[in-house]
């Protein structure tokens, strides 16, 4: 990521300096960057001394520890006004930790997000800088020119005081989580109910990549399908993978942020969940034995099949990204971040993991309602997903015929549902916590709270 973004700024017309301690990546930076103004230094200091003033410094290094002994390691070398930027996954906390720490150096901490993996780095990724506005004034005309381009401008943006750039990519990572794991839930369907090989699921994934599923993660997925295993040419490496999903916890920080905050995220909190269920490899292959020969229920029509799976898929996205827009804008609110929602959506809309076309349509909602805390309150996009719901209960169905688990897919629907119902069946359960600890309840016919002695 490091080497990319360098190599990116130069192709911009930029002088650009790296620093590693491994002396074969200083080496690889200075071979890739022939030709251009880039730089390799061979110490800490010696890398600050090629910069000029303003330094601006963007550290890429594994969240955690790490980024506080780089911190240690470079502080004596720097001075006020200096910009620092973390550009790693770093835990929102920690962003704020760190930039109270240098506050009375005078130098400017930033933590930014960046979403686009290697490629996006070289190439142009999608950019989530927080922290002061000074800071990042000394840092835009760099960022807009290195980020991906959309017909809406670079994706890239001041997005808020302190960590806000942290846990907007935090929130990016857990929609990531989610939209992945409905992706894989539709996967187990096509694949055991409606009975498709390798080449035809590409040519489905891709024939959706152009319609109002297009976006990076669906297009990926089509090519995933084509790919040879390394090992046995005859076979693709899909079919090869352990079915066994790592995660390095952003999704996890989201489910724990969100559960803080009180605002729901399902789908996410599932994607998590659904992954940790994949650890368990061997029991599952256990109980997996203790089933009888499973009798897949396939009669229904494969055109039918797939309007449904294509209509039930952009549903659940539609839903992970309510999810995660909602819990950033309350975020926002209590951490005194001022994100402006519909920025963040523009920048998602190039260079980014989770880029597709339906953000043009939720960018849509922010922009005419700049007050909107939530996608189901906006009607057109609240009716848009209404007219997908009958798919989504097919899906439902056809999986739970077939005994296959879809924990996104399922608690979306039941997102939208309990959302969208104005009189629930929660004042059931205040009225057994009344009963059983004398927690009071409110009345739909008087303000204020209320005890009944119920025995």
């Amino acid at each position: 990521m490091g080497r990319n973004l360098v190599l990116n700024m130069a192709d911009h017309g930029f002088s650009v300096s790296g620093y590693d301690r491994d002396t074969n990546q200083q080496n690889r930076l200075l071979e890739e960057g022939k030709g251009k103004q880039v730089q390799a230094a061979a110490s800490m200091q010696a890398f600050v001394e090629t910069l000029e003033i303003p330094r601006r410094v963007m550290m890429l290094v594994p969240a955690g520890k790490i980024v506080d002994a780089v911190i240690d390691e470079i502080k004596p070398f720097l001075q006020a006004g200096d910009i620092l930027i973390d550009g790693g996954n770093s835990h929102y906390t920690d962003t704020d930790t760190r930039i109270e720490r240098l506050k009375e150096t005078g130098i400017h901490f930033t933590g930014m997000g960046v979403s686009g993996g290697e490629d996006g780095a070289r190439l142009g990724p999608s950019m989530m800088p927080g922290g002061n506005k000074a800071g990042y004034a000394e840092l835009k005309n760099i960022l807009e020119k290195i980020a991906a381009q959309t017909d809406d401008g670079p994706c890239v943006t001041f997005v808020g005081n302190g960590s806000a750039g942290h846990y907007t990519k935090m929130v990016h990572n857990g929609i990531e989580y989610a939209i992945m794991q409905l992706i894989s839930e539709v996967y187990a369907i096509l694949k055991n109910v409606g009975g498709y090989n390798n080449d035809e699921l590409h040519t489905i994934f891709t024939d959706w990549n152009n319609g109002p599923l297009q976006s990076f993660l669906v297009e990926i997925t089509a090519k995933i399908f084509l790919q040879a295993d390394d090992v046995d040419a005859s076979k693709r490496l899909v079919d090869v993978i352990l079915d066994r999903a790592a995660q390095k916890g952003t999704g996890m920080w989201t489910s724990e942020s969100a559960l803080k905050l009180n605002i729901p995220t399902a789908a996410i909190d599932e994607a998590v969940s659904a992954r940790d269920l994949s650890s368990f490899k061997k029991e599952r292959e256990t109980i997996d034995t203790f089933k009888t020969a499973a009798t897949t229920n396939n009669a229904i029509d494969k055109k039918q099949l797939l309007q449904y799976l294509q209509d039930a898929l952009y549903f659940g996205m539609a839903v992970s990204y309510t999810q995660g827009l909602h819990l950033l804008q309350v975020a926002s609110t209590n951490f005194k971040y001022e994100i402006d929602i519909a920025e963040v959506v523009r920048i998602w809309k190039g260079g980014c993991i989770i880029r597709s076309v339906m953000l043009n349509d939720i960018r849509k909602a922010y922009l005419n309602n700049d007050q909107l805390t939530n996608l189901l309150l906006d009607k057109e996009f609240y009716t848009l997903l209404s007219n997908h719901r009958s798919a989504v209960t097919e899906v439902i169905k056809i999986a739970m015929e077939n005994k296959i688990g879809i924990p996104v897919l399922s608690s979306s629907l039941n997102y939208v549902d309990m959302f969208s119902t104005g009189r629930s069946a929660s004042n059931l359960i205040q009225a057994q916590r009344d009963y059983f600890g004398a927690h009071t309840y409110e009345r739909i016919d008087k303000t204020g709270n209320f005890h009944t002695n119920w025995s």
